[in-house]
């Protein structure tokens, strides 16, 4: 990577003149502070005014037109527009119905492989960013980012095509700042790469949605490719880096004058986790109930879930990024413990009021959680007009030197400071809960499909549950006068609790039917959750990436259990690699089993609920590498795990 590039990436304190938001909003209207929506209504009668000619674009992977708005809105005329899911397109095409926006678009839906530009008309710039799974938070999650390996993340390939087609000034590509890491750093090279190939000189850089007017923090990538100079960004209008410290754009300012909801129009918050939501204080996500925050009933683990589950917005600040999709409990949520209404969500993401998405409630979610915001939009084109076409703006507006470092990242460990200030704070408040008594009991179930047990008074497995103060027992039958098989013991190095003051955990079985090996945990897990102890079992020993302090041992009945299964059960319990990817030689060598065996063993293990990945399961993973994230049987029925197979064609 040259210099030059690496620059891109460089962070140095700098003195330089700074965005005032004042200043912009009094040159194009009478009021020194506007609300995005009206930001966007002045910055388009200025440019209708101003602008004399025609500056055309074509924008791809549109979605519901988020980008498009706001270069619209700034004077550029979009000419032709690629979509492949057909509601967002529908989005789109409603609201140049309507003459609201896109007045002389082709808004086209076309998977990018099969769209051929044909445009008599030349193209002046092009705007898009391609899906951005392949690159996103949930990717880093399965175990690393599979970036350009997958097919998604190859789809700049195609943006490249259409460049050298039509071979505009220069283009905008704005993507998820994990595509920095994805392939340890070589998904961005070959992009730059690509994009130099052609022709053009490259910018990037992370910036914040927060810091331009966007009630919303949203940390993107945004590449420029130039045909002459570097861009530059332009300087935060809001936040701790724009002039006079202008204060970022909270959520309770965005939706102040929303209509308010008809609750019972919302989705009910409810299931195993919508009670807890009320607890959670302002600004926090279940992280609240972990005991790295310090409450006194931690049911989750530290970083065991996504940032946005049960995660209620701070009025007073700018949500964390709006997501496009998710279960029931994943936020954000209003601070007055129900859902945003659609309304309310286009407002977050600085969608114009009259701009209509259409769709029921999760496919209009779905349309303004994969949109850039229009406000960043219109900031950024505000820069590309004046830098790529000499447009002189009605007010100064300044640009980032690549060594300029921003305040975003500083930012975010503050505030997490402060949350965790606020949760001592609402956990001091809290009324003591009597401690609730827990109960022996007998557990008479069956192990479904989707590894879920339900209770069958008629099953022949028993499970009976002893609880003492110090250590619990569990002891599955199908016959009541069988001996132990196997027992499996669960306790702490340091011999401290491993919840409540339980510091011991039995699993005893006296059934060698190997799908009973996955309800004893089951079972296990159902009591913890019962009794409101820990959510499942990954939150009693933590999310994989994360180092525990609980150790396994396992004891079996001599000649009564054999078979490669049960040794790999067995290894697995004492094998402090679990939850490391490791090729399946390194596996076969360890464990004293031949490959093949091995590779037996793994598919009997996902029978049973192993969640066991390897490349089909997760294109991030290398061939012939497998990862065994925890020592249990952890699918269920929520996991996405569940429909993948090991086997290419299995």
């Amino acid at each position: 990577m040259r210099e030059e590039e690496i620059n891109q990436l460089s962070f140095f304190d700098t003195k330089v003149n700074k965005n005032s938001y004042k200043e912009i909003c009094s040159k194009i209207s009478d009021e020194e502070s506007l609300s995005p929506d009206d930001f966007g209504k002045a910055i388009k009668k200025w440019a209708t005014k101003n602008l004399d000619k025609s500056i055309n674009i074509v924008a791809l992977f549109s979605g519901a037109g988020g980008l498009d708005i706001g270069f619209s809105d700034t004077g550029f005329s979009l000419v032709e527009s690629v979509e492949l899911e057909e509601k967002f397109v529908q989005t789109m095409m409603h609201n140049q119905m309507i003459g609201k926006y896109f007045a002389d678009a082709n808004i086209t839906c076309k998977d990018i492989r099969q769209y051929e530009p044909n445009i008599a008309t030349p193209i002046d710039f092009i705007i898009g960013g391609p899906p951005c799974q392949s690159f996103s938070a949930a990717g880093r999650r399965a175990a690393g980012v599979a970036g350009t390996k997958d097919n998604r993340g190859n789809l700049f390939e195609e943006y490249v095509r259409v460049l050298e087609k039509l071979k505009p000034k220069g283009f905008l590509f704005e993507n998820v700042y994990g595509l920095l890491g994805a392939e340890k750093g070589e998904s961005i090279k070959k992009i730059v790469a690509a994009f130099k190939e052609i022709g053009y000189n490259i910018s990037y850089r992370i910036l914040d949605a927060a810091d331009y007017g966007v009630p919303q923090h949203r940390e993107r990538i945004i590449l420029v490719g130039s045909k002459g100079n570097l861009f530059k960004f332009p300087k935060p209008t809001h936040g701790p880096d724009s002039h006079d410290e202008f204060p970022h754009y909270s959520a309770h300012q965005a939706i102040l004058n929303v209509d308010k909801p008809d609750n019972d129009k919302l989705p009910l918050i409810n299931g195993r986790f919508g009670h807890l939501l009320e607890e959670v204080p302002t600004g926090l996500n279940y992280s609240f109930f972990t005991e790295k925050m310090g409450h006194p009933n931690p049911i989750f683990a530290w970083r065991s879930k996504f940032s946005d589950f049960l995660y209620k917005a701070d009025p007073i600040k700018p949500i964390r990024t709006l997501k496009a999709s998710g279960g029931q409990y994943t936020g954000p949520f209003h601070w007055e413990n129900r859902h945003f209404t659609i309304e309310e969500l286009k407002r977050l993401q600085t969608f114009p009021d009259d701009y209509k998405i259409l769709g029921n409630r999760a496919i209009a979610s779905k349309q303004i959680g994969n949109s850039v915001p229009p406000q960043f939009a219109r900031m950024l084109a505000l820069s590309v007009l004046n830098q790529f076409f000499n447009v002189n703006l009605p007010f100064e507006f300044n640009y980032l030197e690549e060594v300029e470092k921003l305040s975003f990242r500083k930012l975010k460990s503050e505030k997490t400071d402060h949350y965790f200030q606020k949760a001592a704070a609402a956990i001091d408040s809290r009324k003591e809960n009597p401690k609730k008594e827990i109960v022996n009991k007998i557990y008479k179930v069956e192990l479904t499909n989707n590894f879920k047990i339900k209770s069958n008074p008629k099953s022949e497995v028993e499970v009976r549950f002893k609880a003492a103060n110090k250590k619990w027992n569990f002891e599955l039958n199908r016959n009541e006068n069988a001996k132990e098989l196997y027992r499996i013991e669960l306790r702490k190095i340091k011999n401290s609790p491993l919840f409540l003051s339980v510091n011991e955990v039995q699993l005893i079985s006296n059934s060698s039917i190997l799908t009973d090996y996955t309800v004893l945990w089951k079972v296990f897990e159902q009591a913890l959750a019962e009794n409101h102890i820990k959510a499942d079992l990954i939150q009693l020993f933590g999310y994989y990436q994360y180092s525990n302090d609980i150790v396994f041992s396992f004891t079996k009945a001599e000649n009564e259990i054999t078979g490669n299964v049960w040794k790999v059960l067995e290894l697995i319990l004492a094998d402090n690699s679990i939850g490391q990817i490791k090729n399946i030689n390194q596996f076969a060598t360890s464990y004293d089993i031949s490959k093949s065996n091995l590779l037996t063993c793994f598919y009997e293990l996902r029978k049973i609920g192993f969640e066991i990945r390897n490349s089909n399961t997760n294109p991030e993973i290398s061939e012939n590498e497998y990862l065994i994230p925890y020592r249990f049987p952890s699918l269920n029925h929520f996991s996405v795990q569940l429909k993948k197979s090991l086997q290419a064609h299995g």
